[in-house]
Order: structure tokens, then sequence, then C-alpha cells
């Protein structure tokens, strides 16, 4: 895939979430291309406060977009991306999933439920990963940067997904605190790259990599009062969340339906504070986007 390609890709999807709304017939109806969905989360903000972000895209070519193209700080959602970056040098033959590391004391910074314990020892790259997507091990992610080339390999990476907005400037935890654009996202870019990654066609991920990604998305026992919670209950959700500490929380991922193509979804709520409804925030927009997309 070449950087044009991947560009005509990017422009393409970025094109389709600038259609505005249809009817409720034309929802229901089979779709000729693209067709952006007419929701309003407006009462959801006013009810908690702060600032949501989401985009939607399902396999039928509906979209929903609400604050699509603002930034938000991403948090830990980047770590999803970033194990895709290590899966992306392993295919290349310049990483194996068995090499092992040593841990120090040197390493840790806060949240290291992997890390911490295996201090004096190795983990592999599979398992840093792992701890990355699962459990948003900090440390982990700050060597799978380091060993993938640092923050620079990082932004290449978005670059060679046809990501040309998303900034990479710093290292955990510093990355999570706001200030400017600085580490941000938008939902509409964010829900372009999990299509590019997950399913379309071109994706850059072979079989065994997106298998083995999507397998910790579904694993991670985190977020559960997030997309998980806005998700009827016999759907499966891989995702990865992301929390600031200080109002910002976040969940981005894939909801799979019994039958039936994946729904990609992307949230981004920045919160007044850091409360226990931001949480409640994130499940309630699932559910509006879900009901608008003709699953509620």
């Amino acid at each position: 895939m070449t950087l044009a390609a991947d560009r005509r890709q990017l422009l393409a999807g970025l094109a389709s979430l600038s259609l505005m709304g249809c009817s409720r017939s034309k929802q229901d109806a089979e779709l000729s291309g693209p067709v952006t969905l007419d929701v309003d989360f407006a009462p959801l903000e006013d009810r908690f406060g702060g600032r949501l972000g989401l985009a939607a895209r399902d396999a039928k070519g509906r979209i929903i977009d609400w604050r699509g193209d603002e930034r938000f700080v991403y948090c830990s959602t980047f770590k999803m991306y970033l194990a895709a970056a290590v899966l992306l040098k392993l295919q290349a033959g310049r990483e194996r999933l068995d090499r092992a590391l040593p841990i120090t004391r040197a390493d840790m910074i806060n949240n290291a439920p992997v890390t911490e314990p295996a201090i004096g020892r190795t983990l592999t790259i599979e398992q840093l990963c792992k701890g990355t997507v699962e459990v948003s091990d900090n440390p982990a992610a700050n060597i799978l940067i380091r060993e993938l080339g640092g923050l620079d390999a990082m932004r290449a990476f978005y670059r060679g997904i046809g990501d040309r907005s998303t900034r990479v400037d710093r290292w955990e935890p510093e990355m999570n605190r706001l200030d400017g654009d600085k580490d941000t996202i938008t939902p509409a870019q964010s829900a372009v790259n999990l299509e590019r990654l997950f399913v379309s066609a071109d994706t850059p991920l072979n079989a065994a990599s997106k298998a083995l990604l999507l397998g910790w998305m579904f694993d991670s026992p985190t977020g559960r009062g997030r997309i998980k919670a806005g998700a009827p209950a016999d759907w499966r959700v891989a995702h990865k969340t992301g929390t600031g500490g200080y109002g910002p929380t976040n969940d981005i991922g894939l909801l799979y339906p019994p039958s039936g193509a994946p729904i990609i979804l992307a949230v981004y709520y920045h919160g007044p504070s850091d409360r226990p409804e931001n949480e409640a925030v994130i499940a309630e927009a699932t559910r509006i986007a879900l009901k608008a997309m003709g699953h509620g």
C-alpha cells in the first residue's frame, strides 16, 4: 500500500463523514452509499456537563458524527494503536513476540499491574502488548514505544495508516495532561483508523495480528460501565479505554452483534471532573448511537 493510496483511502473516509442528515425511512432502507445520521447528543451533554465526541460507522454505510472533528486528549486509548504498530513491526520481520526484555525499577511509573511484579525479571514483547492493551500498564507502554523506535516511530505508524492529524508528543504519564493539541485525536479520525485496521479489505494487519489484537481487546476487564454497559447483553465488545483522572473518560472499539458485521465506535468524553457518572455518559451515548443505527 503506497502513501498515495493511504491518502486516497483516508480522504474517502473523511469525505463520507461530511454527508449530513437522513430520514428515518432512508435509515431503514438499503443504503446506496455512506449516510450520516442526524443524531443529537446535546441533551446528554446538557444533563451531565462536559464535552462529548462520538463517531460510529457500520457496514451499511451509516455514520454518526458528533463533534467528530474536534480534538480530545486520547489518554490510554492510544495503547491499542501502539500494539498495532508493534504487530506491524513483527510482520515486517523486525520484531519477535517471544523477545524478552528486562524490567527494572527505573521503568516504573503509576499503574503497573503487569510490570511491577516483574521487576528484576523479563517480560516478552507479547506479554508487554497484552498488559498494555488489557490492563493499560503504563511502564509496558513506554517500553514498547522505546522498542518501537520512540515517539517518531509512533507518529510514523499513524501516518502509515493514512492518519495525518493525530498528535504524538509525550510519553506516559505526561501524555494524559491537557496541553493544547498535544496528544489528541478526533473521534472521526479514530473511527476511520479502526475501520482501516479491523474492517477494510486493505488492512495492513494480517489475520494472525488482527486475531491477537482483537483477543486482547475482547479480554480487557477495564471500563465495564462504558461501551460494554451500553451494548446489548448478547453482543461482544473489543475495546480500549482511556482515562485522564481529571475528566477525560474515553472508550473505542468494535461492537459485534450475534450475527453480522461489527459496528465501529469511538467515544471521547471530557467531563467537568473525574467522577463515576462519566462512564454512564459513554454507556448512554452508546445506546443512543446503536438505536439510531437500528439496534435499539
